[in-house]
């Protein structure tokens, strides 16, 4: 299924019944009166994150959605039908903005939450509401009141514990692959991962966290450098960052502090998240290397670095061991 994280649709909810005039005409009641009925209330359009899906794909082609209009009034005191809502279907993370791109109108950050974005219109009186001890034959009943109308942004941002950041070619997608059952596409070449990935680590039978795999950045992603910074959103509700730095590489600590430059041109709070530093391909480096990398790093970070191989598996559990315990800190409210 091909990943979508952004989609603009048009929503038009359902306009009002109108109300209607009519009159009793009844046998051997001497006096007949006003008897029209009330117009039914248009269909809302609804958003509800529902459980299963992760991209907006379906939203993709299908943009125009419209309720259905409230059944009219009728004679006998009969109200018009409510019409049914529209229910759009998105994945748990969904934001929903208004067209200018800024105005967040809700955030179904869970499974279960979902929003009216357009009300329907109420129904129009009959002439039976308008009548009073002076006014026995009112010859006056109202329109429905129009639905709701406008052009929304959907825009996802997948719910994840932890997440993966660093340079292409870091070693992020073997890590993810080693780390969970996810099956990320692995090469040899930068920029193999052009959508975010999903993959949940079991550490034990009553320890589980999600963790994302996002394309690497390069320097000048936040202004549209390679694949940009745009799927930096989806680490935005992680409660750690693991930075991965390519141990092979001649300048950890410059590749250290190009990734931190971009997530602070970013925003979101990104720099500012717990974050566990690890030297990656620790196969594929020379003790000599080994020791010199490292130490230019932790000077880079100010913290201690973590040696792991994702290709071997080297050192991964504990690197787990310590994204789990950042993320039920941060569960339990201590971070």
């Amino acid at each position: 299924m091909k990943f979508l994280d952004e989609a603009k649709v048009w929503v038009k909810a359902g306009d009002g019944g109108d109300g209607v005039i009519a009159f009793r005409r009844e046998r051997f009641i001497e006096y007949g009166g006003p008897d029209g009925g009330n117009g039914g209330k248009g269909g809302d359009i609804v958003v509800e994150a529902v459980d299963g899906l992760n991209t907006l794909i379906d939203y993709r082609y299908a943009q125009h959605f419209k309720a259905r209009k409230g059944g009219n009034g009728a004679g006998s005191d009969r109200s018009g039908a409510g019409s049914d809502d529209v229910v759009l279907k998105v994945p748990a993370g969904t934001q929903i903005f208004a067209e200018d791109k800024e105005t967040l109108i809700a955030d179904l950050d869970a499974v279960g939450k979902r929003v009216i974005i357009a009300g329907g219109g109420d129904g129009g009186h009959g002439n039976a509401h308008f009548k009073t001890s002076t006014n026995r034959s009112p010859r006056r009943a109202d329109p429905g009141y129009p639905g709701e109308e406008k052009w929304l942004w959907l825009r996802l941002k997948l719910i994840a514990d932890a997440g993966l950041v660093g340079l292409p070619n870091a070693g992020k997608s073997t890590f993810l692959a080693a780390a969970s059952a996810a099956k990320p596409k692995i090469a040899d070449y930068p920029f193999t991962t052009l959508h975010p990935q999903l993959g949940v680590v079991r550490l034990n039978a009553t320890e589980e966290f999600v963790l994302a795999d996002i394309p690497g950045l390069i320097e000048g992603a936040h202004e549209g450098a390679g694949l940009g910074d745009r799927f930096l959103g989806h680490i935005e509700r992680c409660a750690v960052l693991l930075h991965l730095i390519d141990g092979t590489q001649a300048d950890p600590a410059g590749a250290y502090h190009t990734v931190r430059a971009e997530l602070e041109g970013y925003g979101g709070g990104l720099v500012d998240k717990p974050e566990i530093v690890a030297l990656n391909k620790l196969d594929s480096m020379t003790p000599q290397g080994k020791a010199s990398r490292i130490k230019a790093l932790e000077r880079a970070c100010g913290r201690p670095v973590m040696l792991i191989s994702g290709a071997t598996g080297e050192n991964v559990p504990q690197a787990l061991r310590a994204l789990a315990n950042a993320v039920y800190a941060k569960r339990r409210g201590e971070a």
